[in-house]
């Protein structure tokens, strides 16, 4: 749980440096994008669990 917590801690100061800064942000500009990422790692863990067991 550190390591998530450390992680949006960086998340968040990087969204505001890019935003402060006027440039684009880099990650994906909608929530849809975000989604598509999280499934991309659950699908990574899924395969993971039933090929391990």
């Amino acid at each position: 749980m550190k390591l998530e917590l450390i992680a949006l801690i960086v998340g968040i100061i990087t969204g505001g440096i890019f935003t402060f800064a006027k440039l684009p942000l880099p990650a994906p500009p909608s929530l849809a994008g975000i989604m598509g990422i999280v499934g991309i790692f659950l699908g990574s863990k899924i395969v993971e669990l039933i090929t391990k067991g």
